[in-house]
């Protein structure tokens, strides 16, 4: 990530993420009072080439003055989250320390045929919605379903239940099977892993 003439606004400690254009409005939010939140939020300055759905990151003070590397990142992930079809409420989730954002690539998967990857997003959200309701709700996660993508909010170990689930979902396995994975991790996290609930005194 170096500056150049074509990207005056890049240096060393920028990150820049291009996202689908159709998707720069919800970014900026009316009269840009999402991107004034995500800047105000994280102490960093937000360029959107709405032409090409770029956006350039930057820390609105330099690090000896205060500025913050980690907002980078926040700012980053929530920017892609932006981009991968979650509302700007949701993806402000990231702000907090331990709310992580994973993102499947589901051509890594089936390839880049539109019949395939339609159907494994339509086994990834189920019927009305159900599939990726009970994932939510399980691993107490948000997931977005959008382009070629499915995108995961949460805490780390909750996206890692919930990625696990929607890989498997992807790779055919029935639903019944699936869901039996889910509710045997929310068993297990509501017992605090492998071992019991410790007795209360």
């Amino acid at each position: 990530m170096v500056g150049g003439k074509n990207f005056p606004h890049i240096s060393h400690s920028s990150f820049v993420v291009n996202i689908p254009r159709e998707r720069v409005g919800v970014l900026i939010g009316g009269g840009g009072s999402v991107k004034a939140e995500i800047e105000k939020l994280l102490g960093v300055s937000l360029q959107v080439d709405s032409s090409e759905g770029t956006v350039v990151i930057n820390l609105a003070k330099p690090v000896e003055e205060g500025g913050d590397p980690a907002s980078l990142f926040k700012a980053r992930d929530i920017v892609t989250a932006i981009g991968r079809g979650f509302s700007p409420e949701k993806a402000l989730k990231l702000v907090e320390d331990g709310t992580v954002l994973t993102v499947i690539d589901l051509t890594d998967y089936v390839g880049d045929s539109p019949n395939h990857l339609a159907r494994v997003k339509a086994r990834v959200i189920g019927t009305q919605g159900k599939t990726r309701r009970i994932i939510e709700e399980t691993c107490q996660v948000d997931v977005s379903v959008y382009g070629d993508t499915v995108a995961i909010i949460g805490e780390y170990e909750n996206v890692r239940a919930a990625e696990e689930a929607v890989i498997t979902l992807v790779r055919g396995a029935p639903h019944g099977a699936v869901y039996r994975m889910l509710n045997e991790y929310a068993r297990r996290r509501k017992t605090g892993g492998l071992y019991p609930p410790r007795p209360r005194f």
